[in-house]
C-alpha cells in the first residue's frame, strides 16, 4: 500500500513499519533484550537473522528517529522513556513465553 508523498515527508514515522515481526521490531527487541551492550551490525545480523545489506539501513532509520545510537561501528537502544517502555514489555513478553506453568514438580 502506498501513501502520498507529503504524507512521507512530514510524517518519517510512516515510513518506518515497527509492528511486531519486522525487521526494525526485530532489531529493537534484540536491542533492547540486551540493553547493556552494544553490537555491530555484523553481531545483530548474526542474532537475528536479518540479511546483512538490510541491517545498517534499518538501523539508520531507527538512528534517525532515535530509536538506536551508534558510535562508530557499535549500535546500542537509545536511552528515552518511550525505548524504557518498549524493553520493559519485551521483558515481560518474554518472561510469560518462559514461566513455568506445570510447577516445580512438573505434575
Amino acid at each position: 500500500m502506498s501513501i502520498g508523498i507529503d504524507a512521507f515527508d512530514d510524517e518519517p514515522e510512516a515510513a518506518l513499519d515497527v509492528a511486531s515481526g519486522t525487521q526494525p521490531y526485530r532489531i529493537l527487541a534484540f536491542l533492547a533484550e540486551h540493553d547493556d551492550q552494544a553490537f555491530t551490525q555484523t553481531e545483530i545480523h548474526e542474532e537475528t537473522g536479518i540479511k546483512r545489506g538490510s541491517v545498517g539501513a534499518v538501523l539508520s532509520r531507527l538512528e534517525d528517529r532515535g530509536l538506536v545510537r551508534h558510535r562508530g561501528r557499535y549500535w546500542a537502544i537509545a536511552e528515552n522513556e518511550r525505548l524504557a517502555s518498549f524493553a520493559a514489555q519485551q521483558a515481560a513478553s518474554s518472561a510469560s513465553t518462559t514461566d513455568d506453568y506445570y510447577g516445580e514438580d512438573g505434575a
